[in-house]
């Protein structure tokens, strides 16, 4: 069953990406982590994203666009990355993103994936 894991961070996580004394501690921790995924077999897909400063939102309102610079949310904590792992149940992808670097200190939205549809005739 795949589940897809949203990496929750704070911003002093998304800081600490560029921050030259945090950096390689930030990024080891997702190396690590991902790699391990990765040995289990399980992983499907993974990304991390640019930081919320760099994300645009649109809204659709009488058939015109409205864009807004940023997250939609004004929130404290934003969206880092996902990863996609096909694994037994969710007990198994639970277990899994526990092990994340930002369940700590953000956390980790897990969610099963929608199977695919068939087209309505």
């Amino acid at each position: 069953m795949k589940f897809m894991m949203t990496m929750i961070e704070t911003m002093d996580d998304f800081a600490k990406r560029d921050d030259p004394t945090q950096a390689p501690a930030y990024w080891a921790a997702w190396m690590a982590y991902s790699k391990a995924i990765e040995e289990l077999g399980v992983l499907h897909d993974a990304a991390g994203l640019q930081p919320p400063s760099t994300a645009a939102t649109i809204r659709l309102a009488d058939d015109k666009r409205h864009v807004q610079d940023g997250p939609f949310a004004d929130s404290k904590e934003q969206l880092g990355g996902y990863f996609v792992v096909d694994v037994a149940d969710l007990d198994a992808a639970l277990e899994l993103a526990a092990r994340a670097p930002c369940a700590s200190t953000g956390g980790v939205e897990v969610r099963p994936l929608l199977p695919p549809q068939e087209p309505s005739d």
